[in-house]
């Protein structure tokens, strides 16, 4: 009994004999490789290249069952794509002959009107090489510059619409200025309804629709294009469409500003021309075939205000008159008789006699 309990004993004691010397190994090895470390980099490093070959082998198969898979899913998503391209190719279709036919009959009434042309857009290809985004500032960097006729103020588009416009431009590289930036303030239409309005940026991916025109109402889903107020910006870029946001209305724009790649810089830059001075031509009174008036006379005399004349005193232009003759006393038993006045008399024409 007892040399049976002995066996049992060791036997557990054996058992555990392998996991002590597993420990202390473990031990050792951290301690040596902390002390060592250079040594057992190195010794991995050639057990990982020992070991690569085997590794390549063994994830082959992996591999190509992980492309088969993949080229599966791949071949019903290009199947879908293409039927969905084969669709928007023939509503393309119909819209491109729409869009010749109304070209030519603009055209037509353009020269019926006498209607001044819209000046021609050259433009200058770049590649985005940069972008910057800050709390106040997202712009992007592209690899085009004065060197290729890049200015500040012109547009920035790509394939689906406006991302913004150049602010700086050096010689070999220019900076635009994002639709999203606070910075941004762009003059815009709404379409239908032609309401003027201007996009203002917020740093967020929608720029706010800001001092759009009274009276004009505005739903989602309408077209906002650039107005080209200013001369500055073309008019008629598309930009986005109009969202509700709870307290007013933000544009969701065409253009993808984080995945851009390809762009192009608009050459157009036509300030608007000061009016020519008014001219006596422009009055009303000579547009009509009427004379002007003449002008008001500043040298006339001022005119002389009377004065009360004094006692005595003689009034200048008034002619100056004989005082009246008084007849002479009638004594007691006299009597007065007229007499025809002669021509020389001075009494002024009576002549009194006394009996």
């Amino acid at each position: 009994m007892a040399n049976g309990t002995w066996r049992i004993a060791r036997s557990r004691g054996s058992a555990h004999l392998p996991l002590i010397i597993v420990a202390a190994l473990a031990v050792a090895l951290i301690l040596i490789g902390k002390a060592q470390s250079s040594l057992f980099d190195r010794a991995r490093a050639h057990v990982m290249d020992w070991m690569a070959p085997a590794l390549e082998s063994s994830r082959a198969p992996v591999d190509i069952a992980s492309r088969w898979i993949g080229s599966i899913g791949e071949i019903f998503a290009v199947y879908q794509e293409n039927l969905r391209l084969k669709e928007e190719n023939a509503r393309l279709r119909q819209w491109h002959s729409t869009a010749i036919a109304l070209d030519d009959r603009l055209k037509r009434y353009q020269l019926l009107l006498h209607a001044v042309p819209d000046p021609a857009l050259s433009s200058v290809t770049a590649r985005v090489i940069g972008r910057a985004s800050h709390p106040f500032l997202q712009t992007m960097i592209l690899d085009a510059g004065k060197a290729n006729g890049v200015k500040p103020g012109q547009s920035v588009v790509d394939a689906r619409g406006m991302i913004g416009r150049i602010f700086l431009a050096g010689e070999r590289t220019s900076w635009v200025i994002l639709l999203t930036d606070l910075n941004s303030r762009v003059p815009v239409t709404i379409e239908p309804g032609s309401a003027h309005a201007i996009i203002a940026g917020d740093n967020s991916s929608a720029p706010v629709i800001d001092a759009f025109t009274q009276g004009k109402q505005l739903n989602v889903g309408d077209q906002v294009v650039s107005s080209g107020d200013g001369g500055i910006l073309p008019a008629g870029l598309p930009i986005g469409t109009v969202v509700a946001d709870g307290s007013g209305y933000r544009v969701a724009l065409f253009a993808d500003l984080s995945t851009a790649q390809d762009v192009e810089i608009l050459d157009f830059k036509q300030p608007p021309e000061q009016p020519p001075a008014p001219t006596s031509a422009d009055l009303p009174v000579t547009a009509a075939g009427l004379p002007p008036a003449p002008p008001p006379q500043t040298d006339a005399p001022a005119p002389v205000v009377p004065q009360a004349a004094a006692p005595g005193a003689l009034v200048p232009g008034r002619p100056i008159s004989k005082p009246a003759s008084v007849p002479p006393a009638v004594k007691k038993g006299q009597s007065v008789t007229p007499d025809t006045p002669s021509p020389g008399s001075d009494n002024g024409g009576v002549d009194n006699g006394v009996e």
